[in-house]
């Protein structure tokens, strides 16, 4: 049976305090979230001090809301405070897996986006290497484990996301952005954004396509309910590809499919394409970064 909406507040607060004054700066925000069907956005605000001399709103390559600020005077510190309610139905997959299906296998599934079957753009844009994702060859041996002959994209990717969530150390300020998925793969150990990238490199040595999902989990945990791992900060997951059901999400962080705990913001390759605050700044020394994320539920 169908249950009604989640309705969350939420907010995130970025506070950058500069050991010297800025004197010139551009930077790009993904806070603003994309529309998705199962999101109703009630309210969304974005604060930012100081003021910048220009701001401008659009949509990115991956059509992702974006914000460009532009700020040409002196200034010691940047404060980017954004709070929204959101309202979270089920995600169509959840009824749609209830439901038999003749399943592609993965290698059926890779050969027609090789070979001829006008894949659309959507899907052969996250196929490949990228910015925070490498294929390697010892990452198709190890997929294979998940991937056995003959089964579907969608078992295949259930399996990896439940071994990752099992077989890895959730440990904060153990990585940084920079940190390869090579690394992680050997380390055992990260955070949410490095499983996702490890996730995305797996699925992609076989050639399936996989995104980079960006978003938040509810902070508070429901009664009995053991709290996520990845709150109270940005959280990451991913989405592959399946003919049968066209984007499915999953989480191997927490080592479940995205449901209405995940709160979407946007998507790319990886983090690089829809990280929260990123750009280059004229002076700043070495800056100290305060960042505060709550999501609960409005009661």
């Amino acid at each position: 049976m169908k249950t009604g909406p989640v309705v969350y507040q939420i907010e995130h607060s970025t506070i950058y305090d500069y050991a010297q004054p800025v004197g010139r700066a551009r930077h790009l925000l993904h806070l603003n979230p994309r529309r998705v069907a199962w999101q109703t956005w009630r309210s969304c605000q974005l604060l930012i001090d100081p003021v910048p001399e220009e701001r401008t709103e659009a949509l990115d390559v991956w059509n992702n809301p974006a914000t460009w600020l532009s700020y040409e005077g002196w200034h010691d510190r940047l404060s980017v405070h954004w709070q929204a309610r959101c309202a979270v139905e089920e995600r169509p997959w959840h009824y749609c897996l209830r439901i038999p299906a003749p399943d592609s296998s993965w290698e059926q599934v890779s050969a027609a986006l090789d070979f001829g079957q006008q894949p659309e753009l959507d899907q052969l844009c996250f196929r490949y290497q990228s910015t925070h994702v490498q294929i390697k060859q010892q990452l198709v041996e190890f997929s294979r484990d998940f991937f056995k002959g003959g089964c579907s994209v969608l078992q295949g990717a259930i399996a990896l996301t439940m071994y990752i969530q099992q077989h890895f150390t959730y440990r904060p300020n153990t990585t940084d952005v920079h940190t390869s998925v090579m690394n992680i793969w050997r380390s055992r150990t990260g955070v949410c954004q490095d499983f996702a990238h490890l996730m995305i490199a797996c699925l992609r040595s076989l050639g399936l396509p996989a995104r980079y999902v960006a978003g938040y989990l509810c902070t508070e945990a429901p009664t009995d309910t053991e709290r996520l791992r990845g709150v109270d900060a940005t959280h990451a997951w991913v989405a592959v590809w399946t003919p049968e059901w066209g984007w499915v999400e999953m989480d191997p962080t927490n080592g479940c499919l995205a449901d209405q705990r995940h709160i979407v913001v946007g998507w790319g390759r990886d983090f690089a394409d829809v990280s929260p605050l990123r750009g280059v700044i004229q002076g700043g020394g070495v800056p100290q970064l305060q960042v505060a994320v709550t999501v609960n539920p409005v009661h």
